[in-house]
């Protein structure tokens, strides 16, 4: 019996009918396949997906939505078709106490249907907690239901045209009705709701559509019309551009893949493992039982971490990307599978051609039934091409993030082993690289699938003539294999030849005052030439492989189909190629072709990456400056700012120490001047307060943020106003204060568009002096604790050197109750600052104020008494050049030089004569 006593208590209703189904003009499903099948497929829907679903809310939160008229109404039609499932199972037990059998179905399945529509309804007000504004499951739900409904409609209409004795009034109106609640929770569903409560799209002026679309929208892409629409009406500007999305910002993608690495570098790093001596376990195990002290003489050996192991970046891209990246994988299979279905419904639509008999709705539902394919094959293959793009840009950002953050923190061992050249290559080729392959790794198991799906379905239409087409597939491995093999090493030595030629041209560009001057043009062109032809030759040589690559496999499946065709026709003679063979056949051949193309480029790709991958593993894997290096922690409740003791500092852990037996103690608030000869240690003593320095022994700790103006001027390409300001919140009052401060009100009236001027790369439209106190400004205004000054004020005339240190640096400057650390050469200024170290070969040989350092008659006078010869002698030439110009007169260039000499060497009591 089965299901045909379930639906029917005398087994008249039969489950399935071909003859009433398929092999008749006007088709139609029995009552019982509508009343268990149509029924139960939306429920098992919702049922297999609620759990998943719940669980995907609950980890993903997106804030909580408000009570809204849509919300209500979804609420209120899904209880009301709860109630309509009720009022069904209320109405069979009726019959049944007024003497009608009644089939179990009818008791059944409006009670599994009525229990859905109550998830239903719990699953759209979860949906509203956790901020949901379109579901796509609750989508699908309804979609489903009402496309099952429409069946049972349309034969139900067809049972009361024909059958009208056998109509039930109640059941025919709750189906009638439940048919319309349905629709109307389609059309809802199809809506999407407000945003959520403290959403970040209601600060934004400008949110990205795509997250508060509907799922309609998202997945036709109607989201993105309106800019296409404003791009077609006028060209698009940077302010019509949207926000982006908190998912696709760098600030959370790249913090991902650096936790993400370092956790993989974390676990080769691992604690050392101890083992003890078997001799000495049972005491070792008596100690422990006694809380004793253990002996040392245990221990035996130490296990290290595996030689030769490294971390692996491919883990840490799959633990930061992965989870966002698997949805492809179910798109694409999807996809693949439908991509065979076509050639079956083709099959089947010739076939009908042949048959006269056939009915003519057959041939309507085969090509409806081909449209909604195609259809849905696109729809799955945008989305999948959408993942893959998003992971894609998401995995480049992350890339150039991680490069770039590596890149202010390696070691200066570890940056002489990585030039300008190859860290640029490594941000711009190597992540691009990457995300070219994002797009097509699928194929990589994709390719294979459909390849064996294609050739079992060729073996079902021709038999084993296929297995000539899979020899030739077969032949082409090795060749594509050893094609693989060399383009990796042409790749790498192109990759060499690139950061050579990068390195050279920004050492090019960066000397290119010293390279014009001296006329090196023609030589540094030989050698960037030189450089150029060797990549060249590589590059020739991966076109030539890319160039057989690409024929063999263009070909492969022309040779496949006529190796194919040829021995079925000639293996016997009863075999001909019919329609229904060939059109089949050429579809399946088709299919072919993509995978066969493709699968070359893929492993050409792979291999790219994967050098690719190596070069960004071995510069991650680069050692990083000790994060613990400067204790800002230690003295939070101390009166000193800065304190060194017994500090030994060198710039690699290879390298003679640079600085040593250092031993200071800066008070808050204090002025502290650093002196010495040129090569003493002044700088490193403040690199080594930064942290940038390997601290070999001692200890260092700095309260508070620190702000550090470099010897050469950092400037940004952008306007004078945001290098000064530099991303921070801009203070008006504060802004001004500094920049009249910094001596840079007269540069505002001269400069074009005064502090709004754009400034080009490197300041080059600013002059050496301007660059120093723009760079002064910016730290200035940061606000910082401490201020670290590497002799900012050398590049400055005298009059705004001493204008700087009365209204910024000095005891009456803005910065007087800040921590100021300066380098300088300038004697005028020691007297006002209160501490001053001097530094000689890297240690400190005196420390105190100016009056106490003169007293001594040490290094420091000796510092002074040679800086200022040095500052008399260049002030003596200056009144001679002043002298010079005065009396100059065009008669002898020579008699000028001559005088010029004689008044440098003789002093200034020698005049020039007319």
């Amino acid at each position: 019996m089965g299901l045909d006593g379930f639906c029917s208590l005398d087994g008249s209703d039969p489950f399935w009918d071909w003859n009433r189904t398929w092999y008749t003009p006007n088709p139609d499903l029995t009552q019982c396949f509508q009343n268990t099948v149509l029924v139960w497929i939306p429920c098992i829907y919702l049922w297999v997906c609620a759990p998943l679903y719940c669980l995907y809310l609950h980890n993903h939160n997106r804030g909580y939505i408000r009570m809204s008229h849509l919300n209500r109404a979804k609420t209120i039609f899904g209880f009301l078709l709860w109630i309509i499932c009720w009022a069904d199972v209320f109405y069979s037990f009726w019959e049944r106490s007024h003497g009608t059998s009644v089939a179990p179905v009818y008791l059944v399945s409006p009670t599994l249907l009525g229990i859905t529509m109550l998830v239903a309804v719990f699953l759209v007000q979860y949906e509203r907690i956790k901020g949901v504004q379109s579901s796509g499951v609750m989508l699908g739900f309804w979609l489903i239901a009402v496309v099952c409904a429409a069946i049972t409609f349309r034969s139900k209409i067809l049972q009361a045209l024909n059958e009208v004795s056998s109509v039930s009034v109640f059941r025919y109106t709750t189906f009638y009705t439940y048919c319309a609640l349905l629709l109307v929770q389609l059309i809802l569903a199809c809506l999407t709701d407000q945003l959520p409560l403290f959403s970040e799209h209601v600060k934004d002026s400008m949110p990205c559509p795509e997250s508060s679309a509907s799922f309609l929208s998202k997945i036709t892409f109607w989201w993105i019309t309106g800019l296409m629409t404003q791009g077609y009406k006028r060209p698009l500007e940077e302010r019509d551009l949207w926000s982006l999305s908190e998912d696709d910002k760098s600030q959370g993608v790249v913090a991902q893949l650096v936790r993400s690495w370092q956790y993989e570098c974390a676990k080769i790093k691992r604690p050392l493992e101890m083992v003890y001596s078997p001799k000495h376990t049972a005491k070792r195990e008596a100690a422990e039982k006694k809380e004793g002290p253990v002996d040392e003489a245990e221990v035996l050996i130490v296990k290290k971490t595996q030689k030769g192991k490294e971390p692996s970046l491919l883990l840490a891209m799959c633990h930061t990307f992965g989870p966002y990246f698997l949805i492809s994988f179910l798109y694409k299979f999807i996809h693949d599978i439908l991509m065979f279905v076509g050639p079956e419904i083709l099959k089947q639509l010739i076939l009908f051609v042949k048959d006269s008999s056939a009915p003519y709705w057959q041939g309507f539902f085969y090509t409806v039934l081909l449209f909604l394919c195609a259809c849905l094959q696109t729809l799955l293959l945008q989305k999948y091409f959408h993942v893959c793009f998003m992971t894609g840009m998401r995995l480049r950002t992350s890339i150039v993030g991680a490069v770039y953050r590596k890149a202010l923190i390696i070691t200066n061992a570890a940056r002489r082993t990585s030039t300008v050249g190859e860290i640029v290559n490594l941000m711009s080729v190597d992540a691009q690289r990457l995300v070219d392959l994002m797009t097509y790794i699928n194929m990589i198991w994709s390719a294979p699938l459909q390849v064996v799906l294609a050739l079992y379905f060729l073996w079902q239409n021709l038999g084993p003539s296929v297995l000539a087409g899979v020899a030739v597939m077969v032949l082409m491995v090795p060749v594509n294999a050893m094609m693989a093999m060399k383009t990796k090493t042409y790749q790498v030595a192109q990759m060499k030849n690139k950061d050579n030629r990068i390195k050279l041209m920004n050492e090019v560009l960066n000397g290119m005052k010293v390279l014009k001057l001296y006329a090196w043009e023609l030589a540094f062109k030989d050698k960037v030439l030189e450089i150029r032809q060797s990549e060249l030759k590589v590059l020739k040589k991966i076109a030539y492989l890319a160039a057989i690559s690409t024929f063999t496999w263009v070909c492969a499946p022309f040779l496949v189909a006529l190796s194919t065709f040829a021995v079925y026709v000639l293996v016997d003679e009863n075999n001909v190629l019919d329609a229904e063979k060939a059109f089949v056949s050429l579809a399946l051949f088709n299919i072919l072709r993509f995978p066969l193309n493709m699968l070359p480029m893929v492993i050409s790709s792979m291999v790219q990456a994967s050098v690719s991958l190596k070069r960004l593993r071995s510069f991650l894997s680069h050692e990083e400056l000790e994060e613990d290096s400067v204790d800002r922690k230690a003295i939070s409740g101390s009166a000193d700012s800065i304190t060194i003791v017994d500090g030994m500092f060198s710039w690699s852990k290879d390298t003679p120490p640079s600085l040593k037996r250092i031993n200071v103690s800066i008070p808050e608030g204090a002025l502290v001047a650093v002196v010495g000869h040129v090569g003493s240690g002044k700088t490193s003593l403040l690199s080594a307060l930064l942290g940038e320095m390997e601290k070999q022994e001692g200890f260092v700790s700095v309260k508070g943020s620190v702000a550090y103006v470099p010897q050469q001027a950092w400037i940004q390409n952008a306007t004078l106003r945001e290098n000064i300001v530099f991303g921070q919140e801009r203070k008006e009052s504060w802004y001004q204060q500094v920049v009249e401060a910094c001596a840079l009100m007269p540069d505002l009236e001269i400069l074009p568009a005064g502090d709004e001027t754009e400034i080009g790369e490197k300041g080059v439209n600013l002059s050496g002096g301007q660059k120093q106190r723009v760079s002064l400004a910016r730290a200035v205004y940061c606000e910082c604790a401490v201020y670290l000054l590497d002799d900012p004020l050398s590049a400055v005339d005298a009059h705004v050197g001493k204008h700087i240190f009365d209204k910024v640096i000095g005891p009456k400057g803005v910065l007087q109750s800040k921590t100021r650390v300066l380098v300088t050469h300038g004697l005028s200024y020691l007297p006002q600052v209160d501490l001053i170290l001097v530094l000689v070969d890297g240690e400190i040989t005196e420390m105190g104020s100016y009056q106490e350092l003169l007293n001594r008659q040490g290094a420091f006078a000796e510092f002074l008494h040679t800086y200022a010869s040095a500052e008399q002698n260049r002030g003596e030439l200056g009144r001679a050049v002043q002298a010079l110009e005065l009396v100059w007169t065009p008669t002898s260039t020579a008699a000028a030089t001559r005088c010029l000499a004689s008044t440098t060497n003789q002093g200034p009591a020698m005049r020039p004569e007319n």
